[in-house]
C-alpha cells in the first residue's frame, strides 16, 4: 500500500510513476474518496467536541431544572448526529481503504521504461546459449520421460498440470529441494516450514488481493492455497514491531505452490514448463529501508549461486516498468537456457517491495534514535523453483545413451551420477 500522505502532497509525482507501469489507475477517484473521508472525520470530531462540551455543561446544572432538561434534549440530538456521521465515516473509510488497495506500488527510479516483456533489459549473462548440445531434446520428448513424470495419470487423478513424479523423478525433485535449502542455510537464511493455506488478510498484505483472485485456488472458508511461500513467510511478522538491531532478518521456506495459470497456452505449458502445482524454495528478507537495495542485490546473488553450482547457463533480466508487477518496486528475473527448447526459462524473480507490503501488514521496526516504529522493507525471490530448473538439467545434460548426467553438487543428494529413463 502506498503512503496516503505521498498521494495527497505529490499527486503529479505519483501519476508519473504509475504511468511507468502502464496500468490504468484513477488516482483522482482515490483522492476524491480521501477528501470525503477527511471532511467527514473533521465533522465527526467537531460533533464529538460539541457533545463533550454539552456533557460538561449539563453536569454543572441542577438535575430537573429547565436548563438541565434542555441540555438533555440537546445531548440526544447531538448523540444521534454523531452516531449517524460515524456510520457514514466508517463506510467512507472502507471505500478509501479499498481504493488504496487498488493502487500498485511505485517503480524505483532505476526501473527502465517499457511496456512488454520484450522491453526488459538483459542485466547480465552467465554462460552461453550457443554452446553445442547435439543430444538435447525438449524434455517431454526424451524417450521414457513419461515413466518418471506421469502427466497422464496426474490429469486423471486431479487435472492438467498436476503430474506424478515417479521413482528417480521424485528423487531428483527431492534432491534439488534439499540442495536449495542447504545452500540457502549456508548463505544465512533460517529455514521455516510454513502453512500452505493462508487467510484473506495474509493474501491482502502481500498484494495477492485484490489483484490475483483468479490465479489462486480458494476454499469455501475462505482460505487460499499458497501461490508461493512468500505469502505466509511475509505475514510471519504481520502486526508486529521488531527491534532495529534484529534487521536484516533472512528466512527461507520450501512449499508446494498452487496457481491456476489461467490463459496459459502453447509451448509455454508443455511438460514441466508451467504447472498448477509445483515445488519451490523461497527466500525472504525484512530489512532496514536504508539498505534494501543492497540487500536485493545480495538476495539475487544468492539465487544466482545456485544456478552457477548446477552448471546452468543463465541470464538476469531487469524488468521494465510494464512488466515489473503490481506490488514490486523493482524486479530481476533469472532465466536458464533450455537447450532442447532453445529458449530461456524463468526460474526466479527477485523483488524489492520497499514498504508496500509492510504498510499493508503493519510490519515495523523500532528505530534506535527516537524509539518510534517505522516500516521495514520486504524483499523476496525464488531460491529456486524446481520445474524449469529440472527441465533445463534434463535437456542440457542429456547423454547420447539417453541418460541424464547429474551435476556433481547434486550427486550426494540424488545418490548416483546419472538419471535413467529405462
Amino acid at each position: 500500500m502506498l503512503d496516503p500522505k505521498l498521494i495527497r502532497e505529490t499527486p503529479d509525482l505519483v501519476r508519473a510513476a504509475l504511468a511507468k507501469k502502464h496500468l490504468t489507475v484513477d488516482l483522482d477517484a482515490v483522492l476524491a474518496v480521501d477528501a470525503a473521508w477527511r471532511a467527514q472525520l473533521q465533522e465527526v470530531e467537531q460533533l464529538r467536541s460539541t457533545q463533550k462540551a454539552a456533557n460538561t455543561a449539563m453536569a454543572a446544572l441542577p438535575k430537573g431544572s429547565p436548563e438541565f432538561i434542555a441540555k438533555v434534549q440537546e445531548m440526544k440530538a447531538v448523540s444521534a448526529q454523531v452516531k449517524e456521521r460515524e456510520t457514514q465515516l466508517k463506510e467512507t473509510e472502507e471505500k478509501f481503504r479499498q481504493a488504496m488497495l487498488s493502487l500498485p506500488n511505485l517503480p524505483h527510479a532505476s526501473v527502465p521504461e517499457g511496456r512488454t516483456p520484450e522491453d526488459n533489459v538483459v542485466f547480465s549473462l552467465h554462460g552461453s546459449s550457443d554452446e553445442p548440445m547435439p543430444h538435447a531434446l525438449p524434455h517431454w520428448e526424451i524417450p521414457g520421460f513419461e515413466k518418471l513424470f506421469d502427466f497422464a495419470r496426474g490429469a486423471k487423478v486431479t487435472g492438467a498440470g498436476f503430474p506424478f513424479y515417479v521413482g528417480d523423478g521424485a528423487r531428483i525433485v527431492r534432491a534439488l529441494l534439499h540442495f536449495f535449502l542447504d545452500e540457502n542455510a549456508k548463505a544465512g537464511y533460517t529455514e521455516v516450514s510454513p502453512p500452505i493455506f493462508v487467510n484473506a488478510a495474509s493474501a491482502t498484505a502481500t498484494g495477492q488481493l485484490p489483484d490475483k483472485e483468479g490465479q489462486m485456488y480458494e476454499t469455501s472458508d475462505p482460505l487460499y492455497a499458497v501461490p508461493t511461500a512468500e505469502v505466509p513467510l511475509t505475514n510471519f511478522f504481520r502486526d508486529e514491531i521488531v527491534e532495529e538491531s534484529a534487521l536484516p532478518i533472512y528466512r527461507c521456506a520450501y512449499t508446494p505452490c498452487f496457481r491456476r495459470e489461467a490463459g496459459s497456452y502453447g509451448k509455454d505449458v508443455r511438460g514441466l514448463n508451467r504447472l498448477h502445482q509445483f515445488d519451490k524454495v523461497e527466500l525472504l528478507k525484512w530489512v532496514h529501508p536504508a539498505t534494501s537495495y543492497d540487500e536485493l542485490d545480495k538476495l539475487r546473488g544468492d539465487a544466482e549461486r545456485l544456478l552457477q553450482k548446477l552448471g546452468l547457463s543463465y541470464r538476469v533480466l531487469l524488468m521494465c516498468g510494464g512488466d515489473v508487477g503490481f506490488a514490486q518496486a523493482k524486479k530481476y528475473d533469472l532465466e536458464v537456457w533450455s537447450a532442447g527448447q532453445k529458449r530461456w526459462l524463468e526460474v526466479s524473480s527477485c523483488s524489492n517491495f520497499e514498504a508496500f507490503q509492510a504498510r499493508r501488514a503493519q510490519i515495523r521496526f523500532r528505530a534506535k534514535e527516537n524509539g518510534k516504529p517505522e516500516l521495514v522493507h520486504t524483499i523476496n525471490g525464488s531460491g529456486l523453483a524446481v520445474p524449469r530448473v529440472l527441465a533445463a538439467l534434463l535437456e542440457n545434460n542429456l547423454q547420447p545413451d539417453g541418460r541424464v548426467k547429474i551435476p556433481a553438487v547434486l550427486v550426494p543428494y540424488f545418490g548416483k551420477e546419472y538419471l535413467s529413463f529405462a
